[in-house]
């Protein structure tokens, strides 16, 4: 039955074809912002010392707790919005990213992970067997030879 229009039902329904098309490099800012020389200006020293305060803590938390990395990686992304360069460096991480996920699930790299587990913790249990057998519950520091 025709309905009279000539439309596709994906594109009726909004479904965006090419959804695989990386975002085009370049600013974010508001066009008002772009417009003004001075004021892009100062809106990317702005965003620039924001992402650099982000990534420094970040930087910050690998050696103290918190989630140092995923800091990290927020700052470029805040750096994203205005530089070309972090729009590329993020690109990047994201492929890398990507392609250690779909290693770390194929069945072989899985099975062969936890078959290393597997055997590690065997192999750690053993020797703690072995030092519990041979000098107790004592602590290393407290025996006396």
């Amino acid at each position: 039955m025709n309905t009279g229009s000539d439309e596709t039902a994906d594109v009726v329904a909004g479904v965006d074809e090419d959804t695989s098309a990386p975002k085009p490099l370049g600013s974010r800012a508001p066009g008002f912002i772009q417009r003004s020389r001075a004021l892009h200006l100062s809106w990317q020293v702005g965003v620039f010392i924001v992402g650099l305060a982000v990534v420094g803590a970040g930087i910050v938390m690998l050696p103290l707790p918190g989630p140092g990395w995923l800091v990290i990686f927020g700052g470029m992304a805040i750096w994203a919005t205005e530089f070309v360069w972090a729009q590329l460096v993020l690109r990047w991480t994201k492929r890398k990213v990507t392609e250690a996920t779909q290693r770390a699930l194929d069945p072989k790299v899985r099975r062969r992970n936890i078959i290393l587990t597997t055997v590690g913790l065997v192999i750690i249990a053993v020797l703690v067997a072995i030092y519990v057998w041979k000098f107790g519950l004592e602590m290393p520091w407290n025996i006396k030879q």
